[in-house]
């Protein structure tokens, strides 16, 4: 268990520290020169049953409010320390406030040097203490009167009984939970490198881990553990860990760093917040207002722009999005405290919500609705309720990252669906969500047939911008092959359509389309021009242009180039030939090599095509969606599709 101290200046802290644990937490010079704490103190004391009660000693002087701040985060028991003599000071208020907004529900009361207090005096403090408790989470908390100065004095003794009974009953951490350590102190031992400390918040690191800085993104392989001032072999939530890392120079750590399992090493500039301003903060909140952020043991100016309403006021709860100059790292359910603008005051703190905040409709009714579904989730975990809030489907990369779990310990609904990504990632559905896009491309179709009756239907690609740009690849392929695979929808070369709609021709221009189409699909990939085809079949140039283009539009046949129609029979052959060489291309051939790509030389020779046809045909898919051009290559899209029922004659 990880206790922390909380009181104004000169109450008696460290002292009250040395005498449970024998440990004089001033290590400083100055410190000890001028008798109060400058820096975080760290002191240990072994339990008789094994475990180590770790103390953080933090400073009284509403100078080192920050440090104070970093201190008692990821705490689990908070000691607010009372003198006797002074009674009720200016900080006891502020480090209570701090404890609060911290989440900080478990704790007891130090009063202490009541050897400079009489009886009446010890009593009212007493009282005055019961009654600054009322109405916050340690309301009740038990009052110890404690002379700390004194050999084996009871008060102390009584004390050290009552944190050895609350260190047994604290609930387990879950240990499944990816590792973060808020780093508080870093430097370097001759012979061993870089040491870094901090209160692991949770998860598990052990020997030979490899972690990541965040923000910064370096890599460290752990070299050795100290775990609550012994050497371990592994460090969990819940302890003061030393963490001896290999690989990464001192100079890039600083207080206020995280050391974590690299699938959470992401870091953003925004980070949307509920946030509660103290009633007597003095100030109210305004678009751009600037706060000093105190998130673990960081400390950043950031701009409150107001997500509910145009202003905050003392008293007051609302979602915020916190802005900041450079990256932070969070995640949903970190307490945090703000202080104004001159950080002299502590005026609220609050709870993230989501630590990737958008610059843009970040007060839309979806955006609002997604941060109601994340503190359903902080305060339930209920994914159903994210999943019900991600329409276009939630990356499962991204559900690590806000639950702290691997993804094979994310307990989803049984019907979530997983639709696999480049990459290993995976996007995971609703079935509700899935059913509700499919009506949208249905619907989506059904309109650009009655404003397109003459057209085959809309590429695959184009079908997915009219739905929504902005989905999953991988999604929209599942989504339409799904509807192929129900009939719900068909596939004629690279478009698609209702089952019920279809182009429909004239009598004299299916007598006249017929020839036409015999004569394409003979040519195969080497089909004659639009001119040549009106002089072969002794017919007008335009009216055949119009007819090949009619054709064109009920996907019978698709135009190349300017007045170049390939047969569908011939573009799916030359289609598969690319699946076929983008396939060898992962292999390792093609261009480049072992991206998938495939390269204009390649194809010509695997087709046979002139180097400029071939180039015309790559384009062609390009165009159509089935490729994209990159850099010299063409990379085949991920589920590529394209449809002819009928085979090719022998050739």
């Amino acid at each position: 268990m990880i206790v922390g101290t909380a009181g104004h200046i000169d109450h008696g802290k460290t002292t009250l520290t040395r005498a449970l644990t024998g440990v004089h937490t001033d290590r400083l010079k100055e410190e000890q020169a001028r008798g109060i704490s400058i820096e975080l103190g760290y002191a240990y004391l072994p339990l008789a049953d094994g475990t180590v009660l770790g103390v953080i000693d933090v400073p009284g002087h509403e100078k080192f409010i920050r440090t104070m701040a970093s201190g008692v985060t990821g705490i689990d028991f908070a000691l607010l320390v009372v003198a006797a003599d002074d009674g009720i000071m200016p900080q006891t208020h502020e480090h209570l406030a701090i404890l609060q907004l911290l989440g900080v529900t478990r704790g007891a009361v130090a009063l202490t040097k009541i050897d400079r207090a009489d009886s009446a005096r010890v009593a009212q403090v007493e009282a005055e203490i019961e009654a600054l408790l009322a109405g916050t989470p340690l309301v009740g908390s038990p009052i110890f009167p404690t002379a700390a100065s004194r050999d084996n004095d009871a008060g102390v003794a009584a004390l050290l009984a009552h944190l050895t009974q609350v260190s047994r009953s604290l609930p387990q951490r879950d240990e499944r939970r990816l590792f973060r350590l808020g780093v508080d102190r870093v430097f370097t031992l001759s012979g061993q490198g870089t040491i870094v400390t901090g209160t692991a918040l949770a998860g598990m690191a052990r020997v030979g881990d490899t972690l990541q800085l965040a923000p910064g993104g370096a890599s460290a392989r752990v070299r050795s553990i100290h775990a609550q001032n012994r050497a371990a072999e592994t460090g969990m939530a819940g302890q003061r860990l030393a963490l001896n890392l290999a690989g990464i120079d001192r100079e890039r750590i600083e207080r206020g760093n995280w050391i974590v399992a690299p699938e959470l090493a992401q870091c953003s500039e925004r980070i949307d917040v509920e946030l509660t301003l103290l009633p007597d903060a003095g100030v109210q909140l305004k678009a751009w207002s600037p706060l000093h952020v105190h998130l673990g043991a960081a400390h950043q100016l950031a701009r409150a722009v107001m997500l509910d309403g145009e202003t905050l006021s003392p008293g007051q709860t609302g979602r915020v999005q916190l802005v900041f100059d450079a990256p932070m790292h969070g995640v949903p359910g970190d307490r945090f405290v703000v202080r104004n603008a001159q950080a002299t005051q502590t005026v609220g703190g609050g709870m993230v919500l989501d630590p990737f905040g958008p610059a843009r409709k970040r007060r839309s009714p979806a955006r609002l609705a997604w941060l109601d579904a994340l503190a359903a989730f902080v305060a339930q975990g209920d994914y159903a309720a994210l999943l019900a809030q991600s329409p276009l489907g939630l990356r499962e990369s991204l559900l690590v990252r806000l639950s702290l779990l691997p993804a094979n310990a994310i307990a989803l609904p049984a019907d979530t669906r997983r639709i696999a990504l480049r990459g290993g990632d995976a996007l995971l559905l609703a079935p509700a969500a899935q059913a509700a896009l499919e009506e949208r491309v249905l619907a989506a179709l059904a309109v650009f047939h009655a404003r397109a009756p003459d057209e085959a239907g809309p590429e695959l690609w184009r079908l997915k911008r009219i739905v929504d740009a902005e989905m999953e690849d991988a999604l929209w392929s599942h989504l339409v092959e799904g509807l192929l695979a129900r009939g719900e929808l068909q596939a004629r070369g690279a478009s698609l359509h209702l089952p019920t709609h279809s182009v429909e021709l004239t009598p004299q221009e299916q007598t006249v389309a017929e020839p036409l189409l015999a004569a394409l699909l003979q040519g195969r990939f080497e089909p004659a021009w639009t001119r040549d085809l009106a002089r072969d079949f002794g017919l007008a140039e335009d009216e055949t242009r119009k007819l090949l283009r009619k054709l064109a539009k009920a996907g019978q046949i698709s135009q190349v180039v300017h007045d170049l129609f390939y047969h569908q029979a011939a573009l799916a052959e030359l289609a598969q030939l690319v699946r076929e060489l983008a396939q060898g291309a992962e292999e390792g051939g093609g261009l480049p090599a072992g991206s998938g790509a495939v390269g204009a030389a390649t194809f010509r020779d695997a087709s046979g095509l002139g180097r400029k046809r071939a180039i015309q045909v790559l384009e062609f898919f390009d165009r159509v969606g089935y490729t994209r051009r990159v850099g010299n290559g063409h990379l085949l899209r991920p589920q590529a599709l394209w449809s002819y029922s009928a085979a090719l004659p022998n050739s």
